[in-house]
């Protein structure tokens, strides 16, 4: 009967034992998966930040239209103010962030920069329309869904101003647009 008993509590010992690993592999999954979200988000940023910085200068220098040049000088100044704020935070997190920008931007780069005239202009706008796009809805879930505090605060402070980007380059676009079919 003795045995029995210590066979039984035996079996509940390495039980828990069981359970808690499983329950710390859950955990350690959470977390894992939480960093992989900040991690994506943040080289996704970074890299954004980066092509605009990159595309902006060009802009400033290619373009044509002077809203365009305004748009690109503001893209310069913006971006890297907040690729500053964002490596802040990622360096405290110990999350790697981009170094360079990614491969659809470079190639956007490389395209944009043999363009010039009204078709730099119109090309570079349509693709600031776009990518801007894409960029809300980055930082827009980013502040909605973000497991770290200080990302989802630093996309929630940041989305203003990346909504204001996607508003001016539309409005300039409309206005290339319209300029070009008359």
């Amino acid at each position: 009967m003795m045995k029995r008993v210590r066979a039984v509590a035996a079996l509940v010992a390495v039980s828990a034992c069981l359970m808690q690993a499983c329950l710390l592999s859950a955990e350690e999954r959470n977390k894992a998966n939480e960093s992989s979200t900040d991690q994506s988000f943040v080289e996704k940023a970074s890299a954004i930040d980066l092509a605009e910085i990159n595309l902006g200068n060009l802009a400033a220098r290619l373009g044509t239209n002077e809203q365009v040049k305004q748009f690109g000088q503001q893209m310069v100044a913006d971006h890297t103010k907040s690729s500053k704020m964002l490596l802040a935070v990622s360096d405290k997190k110990s999350l790697k962030s981009a170094t360079a920008m990614d491969k659809k931007h470079q190639e956007l780069f490389d395209k944009l920069k043999t363009l010039s005239g009204a078709e730099f202009d119109r090309d570079y706008m349509k693709h600031m329309v776009m990518g801007h796009q894409k960029a809300v809805e980055l930082y827009r879930q980013e502040a909605k869904q973000g497991k770290d505090e200080d990302l989802k605060a630093f996309a929630q402070k940041t989305l203003p101003t990346v909504e204001m980007h996607h508003k001016m380059a539309q409005e300039i676009n409309d206005k290339i647009g319209k300029s070009q079919s008359k």
